[in-house]
């Protein structure tokens, strides 16, 4: 399999998402954000972590109208596999890829610590190896991770099994850091081939840094 990670000015998760994959057998690429398109043997684009531009304007808000981003919109037309991870996934809101946006936390602090996770769907590539109601600990690290959408938009996104994660305590009951409308922490596209979230697995490989949850998720993508 072979994973492209995509690299913008101020991103700073590209070598963490890397090592992940490489952890897991992958093939992997670090693709700069002036690059004007996806190698055609590409199995999964990663848009990963970090601050891209500095968080100018939006996180995200600047991200989009890089050369890249209309490859990996081209990309995933045609079926190809997108998972955007925290400033990623803002990209990814950003860009109109994925529905919703992500604002600044409710309580206006940067949040970097362990939360727990709750899989909501699994009928997906991303969290096939999971079971829905399986409770995982990983990662958060983010100010703008306050996921919101309308009314009309969250049904729809539970509707069609959209929703892939929410916060939860280590008993699965409902805990929000962030204000996240139905304290979501994770989405797709309608199709299951674009996936995003806050939380960040690929800081999860490792039981002695606080938890091993990540390589579950992540290796849904090589089965």
């Amino acid at each position: 399999m072979k994973v492209g990670v995509l690299q913008f000015p101020g991103t700073n998760c590209e070598y963490d998402t890397q090592y992940a994959f490489k952890k897991l057998g992958a093939q992997t690429e670090i693709i700069w954000h002036k690059d004007t398109a996806i190698a055609p043997d590409t199995d999964l684009v990663v848009v990963a972590g970090g601050f891209s531009y500095g968080d100018y304007l939006r996180s995200g808000a600047i991200a989009k109208f890089s050369p890249i981003m209309k490859a990996v919109a081209e990309y995933a037309k045609k079926g190809g596999k997108v998972l955007g991870i925290c400033n990623g996934f803002q990209i990814l809101t950003e860009a109109r890829m994925l529905p919703g946006a992500l604002k600044r936390n409710e309580h206006l602090h940067f949040l970097s610590k362990h939360h727990h996770l709750k899989v909501e769907n699994n009928d997906n590539d991303f969290l096939k190896k999971l079971n829905v109601g399986d409770i995982v600990n990983i990662p958060i690290a983010h100010h703008d991770g306050n996921y919101y959408i309308d009314e009309e938009g969250l049904k729809s996104l539970w509707d069609n099994n959209q929703v892939l994660l929410t916060y939860c305590d280590a008993n699965g009951n409902e805990l929000n850091p962030n204000g996240s409308v139905a304290s979501i922490a994770g989405v797709c596209n309608k199709e299951k081939n674009i996936f995003g979230l806050m939380p960040h697995p690929e800081r999860a490989m490792e039981k002695l840094l606080g938890s091993d949850d990540g390589i579950a998720m992540l290796e849904g993508f090589l089965a």
